[in-house]
């Protein structure tokens, strides 16, 4: 017995303590069919029962009264716990419910307000790594390491006489510095704004019971004891021990132990291990089949979930596309700079330091380090490229379409291969039954009600009622309740609402028209049920009679000939024909005489009928029955009855019909699948539909050109043999579809699994392709294949079973209003329609474009400019045209504004008739925009600002000849001269970007096709660039600390002179690349 006083233990109380309750009276009686007992201090109210309290050894614990070692007191808080070990009954007892009733509202309260909320608690943030990240991320370890250098030069190098200028220029690297690291966070900071904006546009209700009615309540205000309702697609919102299950019921762990296998779930403990237990629902994992009913044991930070989230919160360092080329790009320039500033070093110490001992001491040294570093730098990208991103993420937000990455953006416009799931997303996922047969006598849906209602015939009524009494016994979708108004008379059954999957939603609907569906549903009672999943592509349903005093022969299904009696069950089935009929050796007969024995031409007959619906479209599913006599079964637990049905479903059922459903294409379908064609995207459709199904919607879509025209899998076989030489001789591409290239192809999924690699190479180089008889484990396969093979692959879909797929594929696509296990995978959430992903991919291609415009436009005047007058310093001796400050003006002030404005340009015409961009290849820097940005605007922009500084000189008496080679020794310059004739090189460059913006905006159209008026924002931009130079280099207070000044008339008209000019080169330079498309320009073009 533990005493308080034992100075060894300490008795604490934790934030999500497990409550017990103490059972007072033990009155049992029984509730459902559960055959469990219901405890009269279940009913009690909570503040009645004993509270159990963590106990913990102070020699555990540490000066701060926590567990010395995390990781063994979370492994010993989860193997201590008990929930799976205990009865149901025990459970039900500790945490005071009903299953029947579930928690009343006031008793849920009042746990809640004990337990708290049922949300994990946010990770510690590590504000010190971010403000690393922040500050040191892209170019600003080069930024600090030069403002370093700076502080140097100044003291202690720069004694007894310190420059103030390297002190100026030291702190205005900090505050460029300060302002990115500053931008940096403000961005992590709104992204995580967008995310939790997404997480409220998707909330996560959960169906409980309380009250004894079911109801939707937030996940989050789940309680300890709460009675939930798990269905397939499900996130599980908290740590439940299972009371019911179905032998379906299965589970994806993957989330926390990274088997991909699903586990079944069961009512009994298979496992000491609370994790490995089959009896437990975890928080965070998803229900992937089946039903069930599960009780509430733990919440927020007490789940499984939740411990492990306090010990990993690790996020995600993977490099998307675009982070990669940044990097690249960041590599790149750093390389330059290192490579320069090294040069510049090596001249320095093995011949100006002798030859000209006065020029250049160790403080100047380090000074043009920095500025070599300050001169290829261009400061104003991060800015870019994260504005630019932001920018269109909001507008695809006002598209509905969410992004749950920024960068994710650029990928989708480099997608080459779109893999589609066909129902709820190509189609509407509003199903009616078309067509009904029995045996194979067919009928259109509306013949076949008009033809039960004029028979007068018992036998033969009987026989064709069988078909919609199935529909609706073998249906997981119910009637909604509660929907009529108050004091209003209750609506018709054949006017409420339903719930349930589109499928079982117009099979109920169709029963209704036939018969009284509700009133049929009465009198039968289910005792077992397995949902229908893309494995098994079934639905078993094992009922008997509700009332056993009823007789068996007025109730349909049943039939004078079936030897029904009150034991007796009833098994259903529905599912596809060719998965069901291997099972059947009956079928019904139309005129009332009972089942007749299947034959090889009554099963040609149910094939060929399948066949023509499948041509049309038709989704076409088998009904199936079966009467099972004796009691053995009365009593079985829910395995037992799992393995009766399993058995007894295996042969001698009976087909009594066929129904046809269709589901309409959505209207925008045809028009995003052409579009997307054409935009070099190859659409694919990914689905669990019959082939000929599949190949039908794949026509109407679009999708295949030719639906008589389609190969099959002995086509590769044949192509293969014929077209393969030696292995690997060819390296396999995706490109556009061309003409020596076979078109079409349908594959099931059963026929994927059998191909060879070279027949998957072949297969990938169709043009059109439809699997169909997929598994999820054959669409993940589909993606890893084509990725495999050079693919970037966006996949769609809103169910359970695309989740795989959507979270291995490049871009994940799901639908807003699929699953949550198919959101919670995907990278993109489109909550309007689904030709939305036409302006995803447009405003992707867009990113991409827009960032090489504003790379482009920064370079020349940012980069290359800035590196030539220092180069000219310490090869030629001429002094440096441009100063360092001047330098940093231009990166981070004027250069900036238009940078941005490039980012809000309008698609150039062909955005989405050309190809994807090759991500191999087509890069965001290349030789070829390296070419273009020095080699033509560079050199035009240095070539100017030069000539006008010089000019200045010249002008002022100080000739180019004094300055050529004079190493420090330039005769008649003194600092005020040299100040001008910088603030006139400075104004040129300004002046003359004027001229690269408006060149750099067209990428091949010409500026009179792609006016400014298409992009207001770049004139604004460029006249407030300007303006930020006017505002350094005449107000005297930056005139005295930087020492800039102002410049007279003729240096602001010149300038603008020689922008138009290269404005007009560059326009010809477009008209001989269209002229001559396969001329040097053109090759040369960026």
């Amino acid at each position: 017995m533990l005493r308080h006083d034992d100075p060894d233990l300490e008795i604490q109380t934790v934030d999500r303590p497990q409550l017990t309750y103490v059972e007072t009276q033990p009155p049992e009686r029984t509730y459902g069919d559960l055959g469990l007992p219901i405890r009269g201090a279940a009913r009690l109210p909570i503040e009645f029962r004993t509270l159990s309290i963590h106990v913990e050894t102070r020699r555990s614990l540490d000066s701060n009264g926590q567990p010395k070692d995390p990781l063994k007191a979370a492994a010993k808080e989860l193997i201590s716990l008990e929930w799976h070990k205990i009865s149901v009954d025990e459970v039900l007892q500790r945490q005071g419910v009903s299953p029947v009733t579930g928690l009343e509202t006031v008793q849920a309260q009042r746990r809640l307000n004990l337990s708290g909320a049922n949300t994990l608690s946010k990770p510690r943030s590590n504000l010190g790594k971010k403000i690393l990240e922040w500050c040191l991320g892209g170019f600003g370890s080069l930024l600090l390491i030069g403002s370093i250098i700076c502080f140097i030069a100044w003291k202690p190098l720069g004694n007894p006489a310190p420059q103030a200028s390297n002190l100026a220029l030291a702190i205005v690297l900090l505050l460029v510095l300060v302002l990115q690291a500053a931008f940096n966070a403000w961005q992590d900071f709104s992204t995580s704004r967008v995310m939790s904006s997404i997480k409220d546009m998707l909330p996560s209700n959960v169906t409980v019971r309380r009250d004894g009615v079911i109801t939707q309540i937030a996940a989050h205000d789940l309680v300890p004891g709460d009675i939930v309702t798990i269905s397939m697609g499900d996130k599980i919102p908290a740590d439940m021990r299972l009371i019911e299950t179905g032998n379906d019921l299965l589970f994806d762990r993957s989330v926390l132990t990274g088997e991909s296998e699903a586990l079944p779930g069961r009512v009994e403990m298979t496992d000491v291990n609370f994790l490995e237990t089959k009896n437990i629902a975890l928080q965070g994992t998803h229900c992937v089949a089946g039903s069930g009913v599960g009780v509430v044991i733990q919440t927020g930070d007490r789940t499984v979930f939740g411990v492990i989230a306090r010990l990993s919160n690790n996020p995600n360092t993977r490099l998307s596309t675009l982070q990669k080329e940044i990097l690249r790009f960041v590599i790149l320039i750093a390389s330059l700079a290192l490579s320069v500033a090294l040069l510049i070093v090596i001249l320095w110490a093995a011949w100006l330091r002798r030859s000209y001992p006065g020029y250049i001491n160790v403080p100047t040294l380090l000074i043009d380090v920095v500025s070599v570093m300050v001169a290829f730098i261009p400061e104003g990208l991060p800015v870019a490229v994260t504005l630019s991103l932001a920018q269109v993420a909001h507008r695809l937000g006002k598209q509905k379409i969410l992004c749950k990455t920024l960068s994710i953006i650029e990928t989708l416009g480099s997608v080459n291969v779109l893999c589609s799931d066909k129902t709820g997303t190509l189609t509407q996922n509003i199903m009616h039954v078309q067509s009904v047969a029995i045996s194979d006598a067919a009928y259109g849906a509306e013949e076949y009600k008009e033809l039960v209602k004029s028979t007068s015939d018992s036998d033969k009524s009987n026989a064709l009622l069988q078909c919609a009494a199935v529909a609706a016994i073998c249906n997981a979708a119910v009637y909604e309740e509660g929907t009529a108004a108050a004091g209003s008379s209750p609506i018709a059954p054949a006017k409420r609402p339903i719930l349930g999957n589109a499928t079982d939603t117009a099979a109920l609907r169709f029963s209704e028209d036939v018969l009284p569906a509700e009133g049929l549903l009465s009198q039968w009672k289910h005792v077992y049920h397995q949902s229908f999943n893309s494995k098994t592509k079934f639905m078993l349903q094992l009922s008997r009679l509700s009332n056993t005093d009823t007789d068996p022969g007025r109730v349909a299904p049943i039939a004078s000939w079936d030897e029904f009696h009150s034991s007796s069950i009833l098994l259903t089935m529905k599912g596809a024909p060719e998965v069901l009929l291997p099972r059947c050796s009956y079928v019904l007969d139309p005129s009332g005489s009972g089942p007749v024995r299947i034959t090889p031409e009554i099963l040609r007959s149910l094939a060929a009928v399948q066949e023509t619906w499948a041509r049309e479209g038709q989704r076409v599913l088998l009904l199936a029955r079966k009467v099972v006599n004796g009691d053995a079964h009365a009593h079985k637990s829910s395995e037992e009855l799992a393995d009766f049905a399993e058995g007894e479903s295996k042969d001698e059922l009976i087909v009594v019909g066929l129904i046809g459903l269709t589901d309409p294409l959505k209207p925008d379908i045809k028009h995003t699948v052409s579009t997307c064609r054409k935009a070099g995207i190859r659409f694919f459709v990914v689905t669990g539909d019959h082939p000929t199904t599949a190949v039908s919607i794949a026509g109407q879509a679009g999708i295949i050109t030719d639906p008589t025209d389609v190969h099959h899998v002995h086509n590769l076989d044949e192509e293969t043999l014929e077209k393969e030489g030696t292995p690997g001789s060819e390296e396999l591409t995706l490109d556009l579809p061309s003409v020596d290239k076979p078109s079409a192809i349908v594959l099931t999924g059963p026929e994927l699994e059998l191909l060879t690699e070279s027949q998957i190479d072949r297969l990938c180089k169709y043009d059109e392709i439809v699997f169909a008889r997929t598994t999820p484990e054959q669409k993940l396969r589909i993606v890893n294949d084509f990725q495999a093979r050079g693919g970037i692959v966006a996949v769609t879909g809103d169910g359970v079973n695309d989740a795989p797929s959507l979270k291995a594929a490049n871009c994940g696509i799901a639908m807003g209003m699929g699953s949550d296990v198919a959101r919670e995978a995907a990278d993109l959430i489109l909550m309007g329609e689904f030709s939305s992903i036409i302006i995803g991919i447009e405003y992707g291609r867009l990113v991409f474009d827009n960032l090489k415009k504003s790379v482009l436009y920064l370079l020349p005047a940012g980069s290359f400019s800035e590196l030539m007058p220092i180069i000219f310093n310490i090869v030629f001796g001429l002094p440096q045209m441009l100063s360092n400050i001047q330098m940093i003006i231009i990166c981070v002030g004027t250069d900036v504004l238009p940078a941005l404005s490039m980012c809000m340009e309008p698609p150039e015409s062909g955005l989405l008739q050309r190809k994807p961009r090759n991500v191999k290849t087509d890069r965001l820097v290349d030789w070829k925009l390296l070419l273009h940005a020095y080699g033509f605007l560079g050199v035009l922009e240095s070539l100017a600002a030069m000539s006008m500084s010089f000019w200045y000189l010249r002008r002022k008496g100080v000739p180019f000849s004094n300055l050529f080679l004079g190493f420090g020794t330039w005769p008649g310059l003194d600092t005020e001269l040299l100040s001008k004739a910088q603030s006139v090189y400075f104004f040129t460059l300004v002046l003359m970007q004027w001229g690269n913006l408006f060149a750099s905006r067209g990428r091949t159209l010409s500026i009179f096709k792609h006016h400014p008026g298409l992009n207001w924002r770049v004139v604004p931009a460029a006249v407030l660039a300007l303006g930020i130079g006017l505002f350094f280099s005449y107000v005297p207070w930056f005139q005295k600390i930087f020492l800039t000044r102002g410049v007279s008339v003729e240096h602001y008209f010149l300038p603008i002179a020689f922008g138009l000019a290269l404005l007009s080169l560059d326009e010809l330079r477009k008209y001989l690349v269209k002229k001559f498309p396969r001329g040097v320009l053109a090759k040369l073009a960026w």
